[in-house]
């Protein structure tokens, strides 16, 4: 999914820049204090599971590839802010060392692929959690539905830009089609591949599971404290 140079013209790019740096200044400001002597390894380990599982690109039409996101998965792990700054650490390290996705670009890939799935991700997880039983399969269960839904809402979010400034010949229709044909079956490896991960961590350390332990009913307990099973 990652965007080339001069595939979105210049005013959309200049503006996908605006709303992302925008973005990770609020997530700069709000994951100030946060960065807890635990949490500060997860978010490594997180970038750099993404930054590897981003790298198994399938090619999509048009001069664009699809590959697994990582958003939803960093957002339930790490929290969203967080998440958004690791995201956007990961997509910056593509752009500059391997040149995945063009630099004129980064605001449009790190607003598609870091912006958009963590929001809609975290979002939909919190939906999700609230309807489920308090325990364990319930947060596994809405990380696979979070995963599962953002990948396909960030390949919106490229078409979208796509109809405002694309500079391709390709008809519009069929770069919808293309995308959300190809994101939603990868929306489902992606949420195969987040429910195994937050399942592995919830049985061997569920206080390292930022989701479960914002959203799950503490009172007045330590996340250690509430059994998840």
């Amino acid at each position: 999914m990652h965007i080339p140079d001069g595939f979105i013209d210049l005013p959309v790019s200049a503006a996908a820049a605006v709303v992302s740096g925008s973005a990770i200044t609020v997530a700069l400001r709000k994951s100030r204090g946060s960065m807890e002597q635990e949490v500060a390894p997860m978010a490594g380990l997180t970038a750099v599971f993404i930054f590897a599982v981003q790298m198994l690109n399938f090619p999509v039409a048009a001069g664009t590839s699809g590959h697994l996101l990582g958003g939803a998965l960093a957002a339930i792990l790490v929290g969203p802010w967080v998440a958004l700054l690791a995201m956007t650490v990961v997509l910056s390290l593509q752009a500059f060392i391997f040149a995945d996705g063009g630099l004129s670009a980064i605001g449009l890939n790190i607003l598609n692929m870091g912006v958009l799935t963590v929001v809609v991700g975290w979002l939909v997880f919190k939906i999700v959690l609230k309807v489920l039983p308090k325990k364990d399969t319930s947060v596994v269960a809405a990380s696979a539905v979070a995963a599962f839904i953002s990948v396909p809402m960030s390949a919106m979010g490229f078409v979208v830009q796509y109809a405002i400034g694309g500079s391709g010949i390709i008809e519009l229709d069929k770069v919808l089609g293309a995308m959300l044909s190809v994101h939603i079956l990868i929306g489902i490896g992606e949420a195969v591949i987040s429910a195994l991960t937050i399942g592995a961590v919830l049985a061997t350390r569920s206080d390292l599971v930022y989701g479960a332990t914002q959203l799950m009913p503490k009172k007045n307990l330590t996340i250690k404290d509430v059994d998840l099973r």
